[in-house]
């Protein structure tokens, strides 16, 4: 059992069997205790089929002298243990402070925040990720940018977005969903979308999603909070929905709080940034 993180590792190294924090919570793996949960051999799950885990860009040696050849790099270029695409891209974005937070609006609806001590409540479908000595508590919310691309086309977003007067709250109150189920701040696999009445006006309706959207961003780090995790002090956004300056402003004035552009959004740099925090 390996993810696809694991397999790029074990090619670069001609090396296998080796996992991170990130990608093994996966499995199971807790990384506050370094181990899989006891009861994996009490069901017959061998434990010899699963990967070592190390902590999140761990140096695991030099590439293979074959990659290095092929790749046309020096035989002592270091290879790193990975993370997960998202905590990558939370790195690049945020710095490593508790309560900086990063807001994903992408197809789904994605947030994560550095918090002083691990939090976890699977009933609503909120974890956290180790990395370094830090903890990373978040979840993923169903609704997103896939609900308004099911209902308006991209040019038709980006036209109406400019006429909603993004300083007014609007009294429309939807759970937008493209189907049913929610994942967190609540799990509901029965949720059902509420994305109506529909007024006649593309503005109303289009601030009406984006405004309760918004409130859903506002309920998952409430979540967090209730849980004795950090209020956001710094709020940065990644994803396609960065871009929409009317849906910025709408969020800022939901959660009272100003959102920032972050200076990198590349998961790459987020890589880089771990390795340097791994170095010291």
């Amino acid at each position: 059992m390996h993810h696809q993180a694991d397999f790029i590792v074990a090619t670069l190294r001609g090396i296998g069997g080796v996992s991170d924090h990130n990608n093994a919570l996966k499995l199971g793996y807790d990384p506050e205790t370094d181990r899989y949960p006891a009861w994996f051999e009490a069901v017959n799950i061998a434990l010899s089929s699963l990967p070592n885990v190390v902590a999140a860009g761990t140096p695991r040696g030099p590439l293979s002298a074959d990659v290095a050849a092929a790749l046309g790099f020096a035989e002592d270029v270091m290879v790193h243990a990975g993370t997960t695409d998202s905590i990558a891209a939370f790195l690049a974005a945020a710095p490593l402070e508790a309560g900086a937070a990063v807001t994903s609006l992408g197809t789904t609806l994605a947030v994560k925040i550095l918090v002083s001590k691990r939090i976890d409540d699977p009933e609503i479908g909120l974890y956290s990720h180790k990395v370094g000595g830090i903890w990373l508590a978040g979840g993923a919310s169903n609704t997103g940018g896939g609900v308004l691309a099911h209902v308006f086309d991209p040019d038709q977003i980006e036209a109406v977005s400019h006429r909603i007067d993004a300083t007014m709250a609007s009294p429309l109150d939807y759970y937008p969903l493209t189907a049913p189920g929610e994942r967190f701040p609540v799990n509901d696999p029965g949720m059902q979308p509420r994305m109506s009445p529909r007024p006649s006006d593309d503005t109303a309706y289009l601030h009406g999603l984006l405004e309760s959207i918004a409130r859903i961003e506002a309920q998952c780090y409430e979540a967090i909070i209730e849980r004795g995790g950090d209020r956001p002090t710094q709020l940065f956004t990644a994803g396609g929905g960065a871009a929409n300056a009317a849906w910025t402003q709408i969020r800022s004035r939901v959660m009272d709080i100003s959102i920032k552009q972050p200076r990198e959004a590349e998961a790459a740099v987020g890589i880089a940034k771990l390795i340097a925090m791994n170095a010291g």
